[in-house]
């Protein structure tokens, strides 16, 4: 690798030109599946730098890949920026998710941090770095030149459509547009994403594919599972305004005459949108119809308890981790049309997809499904066996291991 080339001439929004040899742009799954061949292996040491504030979807994709690359030969430890829940789990792991280190920064441009990771790239001797976010590839960047190792960006969502918050959202695309100037490879969650960066100038041989993944959680079981004769549709989510939760709600309004409720499993981003989603249930009169979980640190066994998996964004998810966990438990996914989700579920097969900021039409599917307008069971098992297929914490660990092997081999 010649890093005197970490500075090429970049497009006009800033994303890498082509500088070194290619990577495929989805490498092929091959066996990730399991079976009697040996596993690929590609001996390396990535150090990934991640914000560490929560434990939602992306986190859960760090996770994952901090427990399997290990298989493929891949030592992955954490650099949290943002030290709080993910950073916390890490340390409780016992080693299973790689080691944990905190850089924390004391705000947004608080550079300190990426001589931290330098130091810490030099003493454990990484090969790579690994990028989340916008603020954690402006210290990957600035780390890798000062380390002279090379970095990869995994695009988990779009960042200037990532929040209805626009000063936010301009601010986090635009430092992610300077930091990619140095970036020698992508990873995006999804086709569309990866469709995304070429329209803003990234060169399609510089980004690859690499779905999330989640292990197998349980088959599908035989009948629709419903507690005390009522449907119990599930949202795990951070809750905060791009969930549409409210969207939800109002659907549950207009459904009163089906016997149905909904479990709310996660935490709340701010106390302000849990006071404005209180008052909401309050005056649509569904509180009753509303159970409460809060944050949890095990998903599987809250999948366990619900019918169907409901998850109406209001716009681009990436590949929501949700929806790949609720198939993975041989759940029904009701969801709503955005970017990335339709990769995974097909309208009236796994699950189904109802228009974005849309109650009725979103309520129009709950009630195809607890009406038996489709068979709950035949939709349950496509949705584990198109997990199984596409969608395994292997697959996404051995897919990124070859993303690495042809970065560190140019």
């Amino acid at each position: 690798m010649n890093f005197n080339a970490l500075n090429p001439t970049s497009s006009s929004l800033g994303f890498p030109t082509p500088i070194v040899m290619p990577v495929s742009q989805s490498p092929d799954p091959g066996d990730e599946r399991g079976g009697g061949e040996a596993a690929e292996r590609l001996e390396a040491r990535v150090l990934h730098i991640v914000n560490g504030e929560h434990f939602s979807g992306a986190e859960r994709v760090q996770s994952h890949l901090g427990r399997c690359l290990p298989e493929f030969g891949v030592t992955a430890d954490f650099a949290s920026v943002k030290p709080g829940k993910f950073h916390q789990m890490i340390g409780e792991q016992d080693g299973q998710w790689g080691r944990g280190f905190d850089v924390g920064m004391k705000n947004r441009f608080d550079l300190r941090a990426a001589v931290r990771v330098r130091d810490l790239v030099r003493e454990n001797k990484y090969d790579l770095l690994h990028a989340h976010t916008p603020r954690t590839a402006m210290i990957a960047a600035i780390a890798a030149s000062l380390a002279r190792v090379p970095w990869i960006y995994h695009v988990h969502s779009p960042a200037a459509r990532d929040s209805e918050k626009r000063f936010s959202n301009e601010l986090n695309a635009w430092i992610e547009k300077q930091s990619l100037r140095t970036c020698q490879h992508l990873i995006t969650v999804s086709e569309s994403l990866r469709l995304d960066c070429i329209r803003r100038g990234c060169h399609e041989d510089n980004v690859s594919v690499v779905h999330n993944g989640v292990p197998a959680i349980r088959p599908p079981r035989e009948t629709v599972p419903i507690v005390g004769g009522r449907w119990v549709l599930g949202m795990v989510a951070l809750m905060r305004p791009r969930k549409g939760l409210e969207i939800v709600l109002e659907a549950l309004a207009k459904l009163q005459d089906h016997d149905i409720v909904l479990r709310c499993i996660g935490p709340f981003e701010t106390e302000a949108y849990e006071a404005e989603i209180n008052q909401r249930i309050d005056e649509l009169g569904i509180g009753d119809r509303i159970q409460r979980v809060g944050f949890t640190r095990d998903v599987p066994a809250e999948l366990a308890k619900l019918s169907a998996m409901v998850l109406p964004s209001l716009f681009g998810e990436g590949l929501p981790m949700v929806v790949l966990e609720a198939m993975a438990a041989g759940l029904p996914v009701i969801a709503t049309r955005v970017e990335g989700t339709p990769e995974a579920v097909t309208d009236g097969v796994e699950g189904l997809l109802a228009e974005p900021r849309d109650p009725e039409s979103l309520a129009d599917k709950i009630r195809q499904l607890v009406t038996g307008q489709y068979d709950w069971t035949e939709m349950a098992e496509a949705a584990f066996e198109r997990h199984g297929r596409d969608f395994s914490d292997r697959a996404m660990a051995k897919r990124t291991m070859r993303v690495y092997r042809k970065v560190l081999d140019r």
